[in-house]
This record gives structure tokens, sequence and C-alpha cells, in this order.
């Protein structure tokens, strides 16, 4: 056995623990950053990278379709999945590259293999064991199933489906969340017929009520299909087919079933309960520093109840490596963590929605304004339809912000500082937006928010 010892071990090198081991030798510290896989994690090699290829390549799809619309000829003649499987894969290939020479300059240590938590705070990595004064668990998360429901065959994960060496004729999406939404997407650009089974009321579930809807309508649309509100009951398949029955005895057939019902923490077999950490089903229990509670160890990312977001993991990587370096970091709430699902059309938002606001600050209390992008000059020229929606307190600040639209993701940073500085509206207002911009839909809500619409009455 070989003892190796640094001022910082971190058991998992996706968002999170990477994000920390960079920070944490930024600020001077020795690092040992433990990786099974790849560092980079779900995010990079099997999640939001090479999704979002998937889905531009959607996207050119869809643009070649349409393309005698502004006048030009183009043909869609179907998608080579061999040469899409070589884009996205080269997309990685480049980002993994890029990311393995920025901790290679770091000076951090990336140590292959499984770590194990010990009871006295060490890791094991085989017959290696690594001490930090410090630990971080950043461990990440899986695709979930449900009771009963067996990934294999013609049942499919969100990593499987990046797999699959076919565009399938018929899809059935159990789950009509940020995953399933965004393959219902990419599958219906590519040709495929897709079913959503979403057991609650609407699709995009925890954004606005107006996002939802106005998502359903353009799916609609699309011709992408859903069933909502009620739930599943049972799948079956053969050599040829998977059938899908629900609990209202509704059955549908698909070439393929994808599960897309979230992810859970990836917690199993790191010894984490059996060192002492204090857990809640699976996931990493943490105070408002991060802190587990055993002492000089840290959780971020999936592993820590809230959203699962690469981002969410960045930033608390990040904060963990400032607090452990005696900085005095300022932790962000989950409320001013943007969200962005990137289908066609983007579901975007930051803050709360009205309903939520509702229940915070009471119905009479706060006041929203939609601005429907049909009135935004680069919405119309870009072929999208959807909605601004602001919601603000009665007399002050901005509380949340909720975009409908293709593109729309890329306005959402604004409307994050202005609910994260408590801007009021007419703080807002005197702030030109360029011309034409999609940008000018948020500035249309702000103006009417400020009591001086433009191009709205």
């Amino acid at each position: 056995m070989t003892e190796h010892t640094f001022d910082l071990v971190i058991l998992g090198g996706g968002s999170g623990g990477y994000a920390a081991a960079l920070r944490a030798a930024e600020l001077g510290k020795t690092v040992a950053l433990i990786e099974k896989d790849k560092v980079g994690g779900t995010c990079l090699h099997r999640g939001c990278i090479p999704t979002k290829a998937l889905l531009h390549a959607a996207e050119v799809a869809d643009h070649s379709r349409d393309a005698a619309h502004v006048g030009v000829r183009a043909t869609f003649d179907g998608v080579d999945p061999e040469a899409l499987r070589a884009y996205r894969e080269g997309i990685v290939a480049k980002k993994f590259k890029g990311l393995e020479g920025l901790i290679r300059a770091r000076g951090i240590t990336t140590v292959p293999g499984a770590g194990v938590l010990q009871a006295d705070r060490s890791v094991r990595v085989g017959d290696d064991v690594y001490r930090g004064t410090d630990v971080v668990l950043a461990t990440g998360s899986y695709s979930r199933s449900l009771p009963g429901l067996e990934i294999g065959g013609r049942i499919l994960t969100s990593e499987h489906a990046l797999d699959l060496g076919e565009v399938p004729a018929r899809v059935v999406i159990l789950g009509g969340g940020v995953i399933g939404v965004e393959f219902a997407s990419v599958w219906r650009s590519f040709g495929a017929e897709v079913t959503i089974v979403e057991a609650l009321d609407h699709l995009v579930p925890n954004e606005d009520l107006a996002l939802s809807k106005g998502l359903e309508r353009a799916f609609r649309k699309r011709g992408i299909a859903y069933s909502l509100g009620v739930r599943f009951a049972s799948a079956t398949q053969t050599a040829e087919a998977v059938t899908v029955t629900l609990e209202d005895g509704k059955t549908f057939e698909a070439d393929y079933l994808l599960v897309a019902v979230g992810r859970g923490p990836a917690t199993d077999g790191t010894g984490f309960a059996e060192a002492g950490i204090a857990m809640d089903r699976g996931f990493v229990t943490v105070d408002e520093q991060l802190r587990t509670n055993l002492p000089g160890v840290w959780a971020v990312g999936d592993i820590v109840p809230g959203l699962q977001l690469a981002h969410r993991g960045f930033q608390q990587g990040i904060f963990v490596a400032e607090r452990i370096a005696g900085l005095d970091p300022v932790a962000v709430p989950e409320t001013l963590i943007p969200k962005i699902t990137y289908s066609s059309p983007e579901v975007a938002s930051v803050g709360l929605t009205e309903a939520r606001a509702a229940e915070v600050h009471g119905a009479d209390a706060i006041v929203s304004y939609e601005y429907n992008l049909a009135g935004n000059g680069k919405s119309e020229i870009i072929g999208t339809a959807g909605l601004v929606k602001v919601v603000r307190k009665k007399d002050g600040p901005v509380i949340g912000v909720h975009l409908l639209g293709d593109r729309v993701g890329e306005l959402l940073t604004e409307g994050q500082l202005a609910v994260g500085w408590e801007a009021h509206p007419e703080d807002i207002a005197p702030f030109i937006h360029a011309h034409p911009t999609q940008s000018e839909a948020l500035g249309e809500a702000f103006l009417a928010l400020a009591g001086k619409p433009l191009h709205a009455l």
C-alpha cells in the first residue's frame, strides 16, 4: 500500500469536481483528482455537450426543410448516423483534450480509478491511499428508471440513445422534463414519430405555466404527440418493438422507449455511508456552506439535493475551493441558477415562477407581464414563436424571468443579472437593447413593467 498526501483530495472528476480542482490549484493548493472514467464526467461525455451537438444537427435539418421559405433551394435527404456520430464525438474529443491540458497546466494530479472513502477520511483507489487536509465528494449522477422497468434491448436511457446507430421511425419517451423534451425535439427534427408520456399535468412541469403551455402548443404544431396526467404502468418488448401501457389502459407501440425520468445520485459503492457521511435517499446531506457532517469533508454537484445542472456543479466546486482556501465566497441560491431546456423552441428561466412568487409574497404583491415574440423583429426573421414573461414584486424588484423561443437561452444572463441584483424594471428601462435583436423582447417586458411600453399596448 502506498500513501499520497495532498492539500485537497477530490473524488469525482465531473463538472463540480474538476471546477473545485482548478480553483484550488489557482489558490496554491496541491490537488489529487480521482476519476474512474474520464475527467469532464457526464456533462462532457454523455450529457450536455453531445446532446447539444445533436440539437444543433437537428436545427440544421429543420433549416434545410424550411429553406424554400426564405428563398434558398435546399433539400433534406435524411440523417447519416455515422457522420452524425463523428461530428458529435469530434466536439467531445476536442473539449476533453482541452480540459486535460488545462488540468495538467495547473499541476493537478489526476488519479484514474474508482475511489472509496474510508472511515479516516482518506480515499482508497486500488492499493493506494490518498489523504487530504480536505476532501470533496463529487461523484455525480446516473440515469434513473422506474420500479419494474428494466433497461435493455429497446428500452433505453439517454446514454444509450446517444449511441443509437439509427434514427428510429417511432419513439415513446417516458418523462416530459428537460432530457425527454430535448430528445423529443431531436428525433422529431430527424423525422421520427415521437410521443412523450408525462405523469404530471404539463411538459417541463417545473417551469412557469406560461412556458409549459407554450411549449405544448409548439410541440403540437411540430407534430410531437404527448400524454399528460396519466402514469406509466408497464412496458413489454419483442425483437421488433416495445409496447408501453399507461394506468388508464392506453397503449403506445414504438421502435424504442426512452426512459427519461430524472437522475439519481451516484453514491452506491463509494463508501460514503460506511465512513459516516450523513445521507438522505442516496444524496449527501450538507449545510449552506456545502460541508458534510464530517469535518473537512465537503460535497458538490448532483449528489447534493437540488438542481442537477453542470453549471451549478461549477459554481459549487469554485465555492468550496475558495472556502477551503480561507476566502469568503458568496453562495448562490437555487433560485438564481439559470435553467435552459435546449429544445426547439428553447425554454429558459431564472428566479421564481408566477405561482411560486404568489406563494412566497402573496398574489396581490406581485405583477407579471408577457411579451409575445410575434412583436419582435429578429424572432420573426429566424422564424420562432414564443414569449418573454417577467415577474416583479409590486413597486419592487424583478424576481423571475421566463423565456420561450428558439435561441432565447442566450438572453437568460440578462435576466439572471436583473433577478440577482434585485433590479427594478425602472432601473433597467433606460438601457437600450440593440435593434434588431431578440434581447429587445426582454427590454420590452421591462419597459412595460416600468409603465412605458413601446411596441406593446
